[in-house]
């Protein structure tokens, strides 16, 4: 027992040392970073936050980046909650597009912070074709030929099937991502997964943004979701708001600015 105790004190005192020497700074392993989640939207899968989650990762951060069935808020606010579930410690999660209307309906006492990335983020009684209404907000152009609809196998839908809307693929560069590169948008295409019609139209429970401190990057050059209509959500939860000169994909065109958000609300 002295023996142990010995050594145990010799090893703090050389622990003790080395962090005099470095001047008394501690290994960035040794502070509390909150685990961030990144929650995709429509259209996309886990693939759209690589970028974001690399610059995250190098940084310190535990990132997490789950699927997110498309199957409408309350189904798959509950399959992101499982994820959340398996965290300890502080949360910041972060969504993008339909990704918003999702975490705007995971409850997690954990969430420290929200941040949309040109997200849905409705109130209560909501759904997300209002934010899409041409009359207040006009200018998306995801509607038909570029919008198509699909019978899918689904076994959440009635009779294990569903109706579900996807992007045209030869209409997805100039709709969606009009600011990368063939290769990107070709890569992000052969990644698209569909939504299910009906989750556009469930509406939202009560918002997990009020009286969560928030974030909001506008995408600028958005031809999905309208950057007035995305102001206009951004002013109505008093999100902190950043606009970026993009793409509705701008978590893949603008990597470095949509990370430097969430670290700023990770604090």
């Amino acid at each position: 027992m002295t023996t142990f105790r010995t050594v145990r004190i010799a090893l703090f005192a050389v622990i003790v040392a080395l962090a005099a020497a470095l001047g008394g700074a501690i290994p960035a392993a040794a502070q509390s970073l909150p685990t961030v989640v990144l929650v995709h939207g429509a259209f996309a899968d886990p693939t759209s936050w690589d970028g974001v989650a690399e610059r995250l990762r190098g940084q310190g951060y535990q990132v997490l980046a789950p699927d997110n069935p498309l199957r409408g808020p309350a189904h798959d606010a509950a399959a992101i909650q499982s994820v959340l579930d398996t965290v300890e410690g502080p949360i910041v999660l972060a969504g993008h597009s339909y990704g918003g209307f999702v975490i705007s309906n995971v409850h997690d006492p954990d969430v420290v912070s929200v941040v949309y990335v040109a997200a849905f983020a409705p109130t209560q009684g909501e759904f997300a074709q209002l934010a899409l209404d041409p009359i207040r907000f006009p200018g998306s152009q995801l509607l038909p030929p570029a919008l198509q609809v699909k019978v899918v196998d689904d076994p959440a839908g009635l009779a294990g099937r569903n109706l579900d809307a996807y992007v045209a693929p030869d209409r997805f560069h100039e709709v969606f991502a009009q600011d990368v590169d063939d290769a990107t948008a070709a890569q992000m295409i052969a990644h698209q997964q569909s939504i299910a019609v009906a989750a556009n139209l469930e509406p939202s429970g009560p918002p997990s943004w009020v009286g969560v401190p928030s974030w909001y990057l506008v995408s600028a050059q958005d031809r999905v979701i309208p950057p007035s209509s995305q102001r206009f959500m951004a002013g109505r939860m008093g999100a902190q708001v950043s606009e970026l000169d993009a793409s509705h994909a701008s978590l893949v065109s603008r990597p470095d600015e949509v990370a430097a958000a969430i670290t700023t609300a990770a604090g």
